[in-house]
Order: structure tokens, then C-alpha cells, then sequence
């Protein structure tokens, strides 16, 4: 499939020009201006923009702050054409995000080669990108599928949370809220990252995390400590490996996840917004999982049960605006349990 270039500059001389010199080996759209590269933005993703930097409205350089702006455009890359050639133009440019700078007039030869040059690359990193996603990806579920491995008890509940928490973060988008915050997650790493959230139940002995009746006391109190010993396990992986935003999103979850909004949680005992939102999140996500889940030492509850026990909570245990979003989704919410137990059902049966 051919990669589709834009074109835009005002000048009708330098667009035929340009989609004359590209036409024969890639799909090519011409604008006059940045104000229509965005609004066809809306409906078509390009390989490559080749943007001229002198255009009356919006120049190429506003309209390349407002591409690196959008998380939606930002990786696009981006060939300034240009009639400047002071260096420092050209070093502002760079600075943006440009890739490269092409002179106007330009050779057609030269044009097409470097064009040729950079979707190369692009394809590269693209490629080597994803290898490493797929690598992470990997040990993450890895790690994951270990610790639930262990803990006989919760059966699946890594994999639900983790679309649960697609769910909840898509419809929380949606609804606005707290999306300042959000609005900039990289939401397939916040979503793997979660995944993360028990892993410092490795350290929990078999006879407790395993117990087929309910903890005592001094029990829970060493059950608690997987908060804790979690976060020591992702400290260790950030200074090890030094991904700080992966591994700390995954930080947050297992850090927070079993603080209350009215400061009556664990391990910090934090209230209100002083707890992370991934934390809020995953604690209204996991108390949900566990009370729909069968466990050796309790009944499992209704959907309709856990979502009123849930909102009942709302400002005491979980962040009000959170457990609103997670009520307004919740038939989604059970759509999709029953799918995966349905799932989960005809892979065990013989």
C-alpha cells in the first residue's frame, strides 16, 4: 500500500511541483494552507507532511507546534520546505520536531530521495518500537501470570482488571473528568502497566495468600505488606532499567491501590486527591473484581450487588467522580465479565 504524503504551501507552482515529483511512487493530497492540513487531519492520517514554513494564517512553524501538541499527530513526521536559509531558521525548525529542512526551489530528485530517506527510518524506529512494546508486553504478563500462579485464589483476576480498566478509563475520557491528567496517557502502557498491581503478593507465604477461609488478624497485617513490597520490587526495576513512565504508572497501582478516599486505607493512609489516580482507579476496579469472584471464604455477589455496594462507598472508600463514571459504564462492565467468564468456561471444558 502506497504512503500517503501531504503537500502544503500556498503556492500552486510549488504544490504541482511537488506532487509531480512524488505522485509515481506515493499517494499525495495538496493544501494551500495549515488551517485545511488540519481539518483533513480529521479524516486522513498522513506517513509525512512536507510543510512550508512562510504561509499568510497560520506559519509552518505555529502549525508545527500544534502538530507536536496533539498526541494524535505528534509522531508524524514532519519536512519543512522552505525559501529560508539562515541557520537559525533552520535550528528553530529542528528544535519543533522537524526531521529535515528542504530548500525551495527545490531538485524533484532530491525532494524524492529525501522523502524516501526518512519513511525509511520512520519505518524503522516504527518497527524496532514495537519489538520492544511486544518484548515489555511479555514480561509483563509473564510476571503477572507468576503471581497469579501462585495465588490460587484470584483465577483471571489480573486480565479482567486490566479491561476493566480500559472500560473505566475510556468512559472517564469521554465524561471529561480528570482529564487534564489523562488527557496525555499513553493509555495501552497505563492499561499493561496496571497488570502490575499484586506483584508484591510474591513475597505473601503460600499459607496465607492461599488460606481457604478468612485471614486473622496478624494474617492480614502480612497480606497488607504487598503494597509496600510491590512498590520495593518497581523501585528496583525503574533504577535497573531507568523507564520511568511504564514503571511508574505501575508504581502508583501497586503503591495505592488499597487507599481509601477518606484516608482510612493502607499503606500511607491518604485522603482525597492526595492519592494518585491510578490508585483511585484501581481501587474501585479491584474491590469490584473481588466481590463478583469466587473465593474459598465468601459467596460471590450479584453485579447489581457489587455496583450498590460501590456506590454506597462513593466519597468514603472510593473518589466520588471515579465511582460515578464506573456506575455509568457498569452494564459494559458486566457485558464483559460474563464474555470472559463465558470464555474463560468453554477453554477449561473438555
Amino acid at each position: 500500500m502506497q504512503k500517503l504524503i501531504f503537500i502544503v504551501d500556498d503556492n500552486d507552482a510549488n504544490l504541482t511541483m511537488a506532487a509531480s515529483a512524488l505522485e509515481a511512487k506515493f499517494q499525495v493530497l495538496t493544501m494551500p494552507s495549515a488551517e485545511k492540513m488540519f481539518s483533513l487531519l480529521e479524516k486522513k492520517r498522513p506517513d509525512l507532511i512536507l510543510l512550508d514554513v512562510e504561509m499568510p494564517g497560520m506559519s509552518g512553524f505555529n502549525a508545527m507546534k500544534q502538530l507536536r501538541a496533539n498526541k494524535l499527530y505528534a509522531q508524524i513526521p514532519v519536512i519543512f520546505l522552505t525559501s529560508l536559509t539562515d541557520v537559525a531558521n533552520e535550528a528553530y525548525g529542528i528544535e519543533l520536531g522537524a526531521v529535515d529542512f528542504i530548500t525551495k526551489p527545490f531538485s524533484e530528485a532530491v525532494l524524492l530521495n529525501r522523502i524516501k530517506n526518512h519513511l525509511s527510518i520512520d519505518e524503522l524506529i516504527r518497527k524496532r518500537t514495537e519489538q520492544l512494546v511486544r518484548l515489555k508486553n511479555g514480561i509483563v504478563y509473564t510476571l503477572a501470570d507468576l503471581v497469579e500462579d501462585r495465588d490460587k485464589c484470584t483465577g483471571g483476576h489480573i486480565d479482567r482488571t486490566a479491561v476493566y480498566m480500559r472500560i473505566l478509563i475510556d468512559a472517564m475520557l469521554e465524561q471529561g473528568l480528570y482529564y487534564d491528567e489523562m488527557c496525555d496517557w499513553d493509555l495501552e502502557s497505563i492499561v499493561s502497566s496496571a497488570r502490575l498491581h499484586d506483584v508484591g503478593k510474591i513475597v505473601i507465604p503460600d499459607s496465607i495468600l492461599n488460606k481457604p477461609g478468612p485471614l486473622t488478624s496478624e494474617e492480614f497485617q502480612i497480606m497488607k505488606i504487598h503494597s509496600t513490597e510491590g512498590e520495593r520490587i518497581i523501585n528496583k526495576a525503574i533504577q535497573r532499567t531507568g523507564d520511568m513512565e511504564f514503571l511508574h504508572n505501575a508504581k502508583l497501582f501497586v503503591a495505592y491501590h488499597h487507599e481509601r478516599w477518606d484516608g482510612k486505607g493502607y499503606p500511607y493512609g491518604l485522603k482525597g486527591v492526595e492519592i494518585p489516580l491510578q490508585g483511585r482507579l484501581m481501587a474501585i476496579i479491584d474491590v469490584y473484581d473481588a466481590l463478583v469472584s469466587e473465593r474459598p471464604y465468601k459467596k460471590i455477589s450479584t453485579h447489581e450487588k457489587a455496583i450498590s455496594i460501590i456506590m454506597e462507598d462513593s466519597g468514603k472508600h472510593f473518589d466520588p467522580l471515579i465511582a460515578g463514571a464506573f456506575n455509568k459504564v457498569n452494564e459494559q462492565i458486566n457485558a464483559t465479565k460474563e464474555e470472559m467468564n463465558a470464555a474463560k468456561e468453554e477453554m477449561c471444558s473438555p
